[in-house]
């Protein structure tokens, strides 16, 4: 009994599951696929195309100032960072030592000087005498010559007098241009000289800052055809834009005023300079941000980068082709976030799949959404 009652059991579940599975394997309603895409006509209009370059900010000059005579500094005349002119006082270094040498020298002109006054009178006298037979030649020719030694010993003198002024002229350090004062690593009562490992200091000429940027060998070459030479595309480039370290965009234009004849070997790259007025004195010789360098292009052709897909580098489209989906390779250059100027591969009035690329596949069916 106990058996047949277990078979029984195992009989109905059994049955319970092949009516379940019977159940879900029903025939559902099928799914139809959804093939409307939202497709554009290929045409051509006039774009800007930016570009941005890692740029480097030098002053128009940076003056690295050495003093020229050795000595303890006994006066700084100026603060980091202050404005400064062209001759405006700087350091002073320690003068006594300059001021006796140039006693000393000065004395030594007045010497040569009075030496010199004797011995032109005793070869007038000498020159008299001999006219009278009263010397001989021989007496007359060392006087001229004691004379002419002693014209020698004093501009000799006078020489040495002028290198002692200069010395203690450069016991004042000056600036020599217009500019703003960088650190100061040397203070009071420190020891310089012309050895020195550092510069008393850098002064910097900030009325004008100087931009360095560099491109490649290719984007050269590109620059040079579109405006047939070097010096047509520097004098008909647009005004490029600078932005600063913190992406924000520098409120005045700059202009490209050289391009280097020579490319860097090791990094395939050219160098450019470009001038950026700095009257507010917002930019400081060090800073780093990037130069944006704008190239208007007409009748091109401009898609949306949602229209593309990439495989392995390569970017690609969905042209529309008797209703199917055509993968194409298109050459493209970047004009901003969302947009591609396409250089090959699109013709005006191609038809091309404008979203949602991703999920096609090739010979798809499209049906243009309304």
């Amino acid at each position: 009994m106990k058996k047949k009652l277990i078979t029984r059991c195992l009989n109905g579940i059994c049955i319970g599951l092949f009516c379940l599975i019977a159940s879900s394997c029903k025939e559902q309603p099928a799914m139809t696929a959804n093939n409307e895409y939202k497709v554009l006509k290929v045409s051509t209009a006039n774009k800007t195309l930016s570009s941005s370059y890692s740029a480097t900010i030098r002053g128009r000059q940076d003056i690295d100032i050495y003093p020229q005579v050795s000595g303890f500094i006994t006066r700084l005349c100026v603060e980091e960072g202050q404005a400064v002119k062209k001759g405006q006082l700087l350091f002073i270094i320690d003068q006594v030592p300059y001021q006796a040498a140039l006693q000393t020298a000065t004395a030594n002109v007045e010497a040569a000087q009075a030496a010199l006054n004797t011995a032109k009178l005793t070869y007038d006298s000498k020159k008299e005498l001999h006219a009278q037979h009263v010397v001989s030649a021989f007496d007359l020719q060392t006087a001229e010559n004691s004379w002419l030694s002693a014209k020698a010993q004093l501009a000799q003198m006078k020489a040495l007098e002028l290198n002692a002024r200069n010395n203690l002229s450069y016991t004042e350090v000056k600036s020599p241009s217009n500019g703003v004062v960088g650190t100061l690593p040397y203070r009071v009562g420190a020891l310089v000289s012309a050895n020195s490992p550092k510069p008393l200091t850098t002064v910097s000429d900030n009325s004008d800052m100087y931009v360095y940027f560099s491109l490649t060998e290719n984007q050269l070459l590109s620059l040079t055809r579109q405006y047939g030479s070097k010096e047509k595309a520097l004098e008909s480039m647009p005004e490029i834009d600078l932005q600063l370290n913190d992406k924000s965009l520098y409120p005045v234009k700059g202009k490209i005023e050289t391009i280097s004849g020579v490319i860097d070997r090791s990094t395939g790259t050219v160098s450019l300079r470009a001038v950026f007025s700095n009257k507010d004195g917002m930019l400081y010789s060090g800073n780093s941000g990037n130069v944006i360098l704008s190239i208007e292009k007409n009748d091109c052709i401009v898609i949306p980068q949602t229209a593309t897909f990439e495989i392995q580098d390569k970017v690609y489209v969905y042209k529309v082709v008797e209703g199917k989906a055509s993968s194409a390779l298109v050459n493209v250059s970047r004009v901003n976030g969302q947009e591609y100027v396409v250089n090959d591969g699109l013709q005006p009035g191609d038809i091309i799949v404008a979203e949602g690329v991703g999920l096609l596949r090739e010979g798809t069916s499209i049906t243009a959404k309304q």
